[in-house]
């Protein structure tokens, strides 16, 4: 089945198989959402089935919204699916561009809205097999420093997005 997800061609955005989207290396929308819980932040392994990245560390959920889908519903849907996470509304934390070779023949050349999303006492979390190996709480400023001593255990979009829009991103928590 054809996932589209909104790409740019030259200055048009428009519809774009998703797999076009990262083998071309096209512009695209993306979504990435972490929880947080006071100072930690929720982090999770990436399947190893998955397409590119498979089996790094990564930021709670990421994905690409589909054609016409709002990012901020995206977040809350890939909450969902990823991750059995409900009844959190991640709010809007910034928004950013980055390009990476992620291995095999494909690029992420994304444009991402980043949003935070507040952990609640009761929350559950039930991976879906499929995209999650596994989860663990992580103090920020360990995972920071986790992901500077051993980037290759890491996505390459979370080591970018600490390494360089972590005051952006966090606000509050790096202020503390």
């Amino acid at each position: 089945m054809t996932e589209l997800i909104p790409a740019w061609r030259g200055d048009t955005l428009v519809p774009v198989d998703k797999m076009e989207a990262h083998r071309d290396g096209l512009r695209h929308k993306a979504v990435s959402i972490f929880v947080v819980d006071s100072d930690k932040v929720l982090i999770q392994r990436r399947a190893a089935d998955k397409y590119h990245s498979a089996g790094l560390w990564s930021n709670t959920c990421c994905t690409h919204p589909a054609w016409g889908e709002r990012p901020g519903d995206c977040a809350v849907r890939r909450l969902r699916e990823e991750l059995g996470i409900t009844g959190l509304y991640p709010a809007h934390a910034d928004r950013l561009e980055y390009r990476a070779d992620v291995g095999g023949g494909l690029v992420e050349h994304e444009v991402v809205d980043i949003y935070l999303a507040y952990a609640r006492p009761e929350m559950t979390v039930a991976p879906d097999p499929a995209e999650v190996s596994e989860v663990r709480w992580i103090g920020l400023y360990d995972l920071a420093a986790e992901v500077r001593r051993h980037p290759e255990r890491f996505s390459q979009w979370l080591a970018i997005y600490l390494a360089g829009h972590m005051d952006r991103i966090f606000g509050a928590l790096t202020r503390g």
